[in-house]
């Protein structure tokens, strides 16, 4: 059962959030939110399913320091395993997972504190069951240290019940600020938004209108640069909603551009970034060439799908115009795109060795599937769920006003006296909720002209060929959906849903039903970021 601490505020904030806004889905079976099942869930099904790693090593190792997390700390939290065979098991079998926002976010907690907020840097490990869901086994809350290289750590387990278990679920809360973050300013605006704009830019300019690669691209495109002009003047601006209501403020941005140096356009094809992340073994004969570390990983099982239907649909598209691997590299405009794209839209990154050379058509394919792929399925799973799963913020708090008190000290005491209002003075405030419920609501909502994933106007081109290989990604589209919709009603896979009774449609494809539906529910892939 869930701890006593909080269920009054649930209450409470449930009951002004229904009557003042739509309905929040995670509210759908009450405090299932709270359960640590459904906390770990959401870490493969919810809004942020990319963060997610297998552990490599252990205790976990950062870029100036050691986990002080320590083996007895979950030794009994390992459904009978022991210590010996956690060592020889667990860890070589992969079944330890880490979600980690940890070593980015330790050089900007002392300036992000400075401005009233009460900010850790997180780890989080968690426990690959038999059932395969997740078991959260610890969290590792950090601040810096008196001297620049160390850190001052502490470390909770689960807990049921007493001051544990109010304690668990303050650490729970810290760590999801952290995600909440990470989701907004890399997950959503860097990997997805800010990516594609010199893709746009390169297209607009070098592309002719009548080239086939510039027909291709062109729905995937659609408002992007107009949504993200309204983003810097409303969202990401200084001062803006962002900077309003994230526990990074004023920092945003450096943070997110300090994570762009990290970034690979090749390590977000999908495969990829499974294999990186090590949710997946490479395995020559699945069609996408990869084969998940476990089967229920809805973001991983769905994307899949959805990533190889549309790679076939791009090498079916560039086969009709591309005959041979020369045809690529003497193609002037896809040089001179390719080209300004590298060296102007990315040119700090100019000179990486992970650039595709552009000189055969697994290239070019492998390219257009990637910007396909960011454009609309990556975008859909990490944007079209915020209501569902943000707009309850006790559910997904973007900040924390308190640290988590420690005892013997006056801060323990009042935790003691009242732990209810200890949760609720450490969450933000009625403006910073309100802000943030009225964001995710507004983020959403599809528009009502939107064009979903296979779907294009009849006139988009008089080439039969063309047509019919199309038409083959439609049907392929639809079939993935009857897919979708099988997997959510099988019981055997518990992450599909969860705790909360969430069915998992944020990789839905909506091809069968393209009609202009729009706004908040509204189920589908949109073909580009148009919000």
């Amino acid at each position: 059962q869930p701890p006593q601490v909080t269920r009054h505020f649930h209450q409470l904030v449930a009951t002004f959030i229904l009557k003042n806004y739509p309905f929040v889905s995670i509210l759908e079976n009450d405090i299932a939110w709270m359960d640590d099942m459904e906390f770990a869930r959401q870490m493969l099904a919810g809004i942020n399913p990319t963060r997610i790693q297998c552990l490599q090593e252990f205790p976990p190792k950062g870029k100036h320091s050691v986990s002080t997390i320590k083996a007895s700390d979950i030794e009994n939290n390992l459904d009978g395993l022991s210590l010996i065979q956690f060592t020889l098991q667990a860890m070589e079998q992969w079944r330890i997972f880490i979600l980690d926002h940890h070593d980015y976010l330790m050089p900007f907690v002392s300036r992000i504190n400075a401005n009233g907020v009460c900010a850790y840097a997180s780890r989080t490990l968690l426990f690959l069951r038999s059932n395969a869901t997740l078991k959260p086994l610890v969290i590792e809350l950090s601040l810096p240290g008196f001297s620049r290289r160390t850190t001052s750590s502490r470390v909770f387990l689960p807990a049921s019940q007493g001051t544990g278990a109010a304690l668990w679920q303050f650490a729970k809360a810290h760590v999801t600020a952290n995600d909440s973050a990470h989701h907004q300013l890399v997950s959503h605006w860097l990997h997805t938004h800010a990516v594609v704009e010199p893709f746009i830019i390169a297209s607009r300019r070098q592309l002719s209108v009548m080239h086939p690669i510039h027909r291709l691209l062109h729905p995937h495109f659609k408002d992007t640069m107009h949504i993200n002009a309204l983003a810097r003047n409303l969202l990401i601006n200084a001062g803006g909603i962002l900077e309003q209501t994230l526990f990074t403020g004023e920092i945003s941005m450096e943070l997110s551009s300090e994570l762009y140096k990290e970034w690979r356009f090749n390590e977000q094809a999908l495969p990829a970034d499974l294999l990186k992340r090590r949710l997946a073994l490479q395995n020559p004969a699945h069609p996408s060439g990869v084969e998940l570390l476990f089967p229920d990983y809805p973001y991983g099982a769905d994307g899949l799908e959805i990533w190889q239907a549309i790679k076939t649909w791009v090498t079916d598209f560039c086969t009709v115009f591309y005959k041979d691997d020369d045809s690529v590299r003497y193609d002037m405009e896809i040089q001179a795109w390719w080209s300004e794209i590298r060296n102007i839209g990315h040119g700090d990154k100019a000179h990486e060795q992970w650039w595709f050379n552009m000189t055969t058509i697994s290239e070019l394919v492998e390219t257009l599937t990637t910007l396909i792929w960011i454009a609309s399925a990556l975008h859909a799973s990490v944007n079209y769920g915020q209501h569902a799963y943000a707009g309850y913020p006790p559910n997904r708090p973007v900040q924390c006003q308190r640290f988590i008190p420690r005892e013997r000290t006056p801060l323990f005491a009042e935790f003691l006296r009242d732990p209810d209002k200890f949760y609720v003075d450490m969450l933000p405030g009625r403006f910073q909720m309100t802000l943030g419920i009225a964001l995710t609501e507004v983020l959403s909502r599809h528009t009502s002209d939107e064009v979903y994933l296979g779907c294009r106007p009849l006139n988009w081109t008089d080439n039969k060929e063309v047509k019919q290989k199309f038409k083959k990604f439609n049907d392929a589209l639809q079939e993935i959906e009857k897919k979708i919709v099988q997997r959510n009603r099988n019981p055997e896979l518990k992450n599909r849903c969860g705790p909360a009774k969430l069915p998992y449609k944020f990789l839905y494809p909506g091809t069968s039903n393209n009609r202009a539906r729009g706004g908040l529910g509204a189920e589908g892939i949109p073909n580009s970021i148009s919000l």
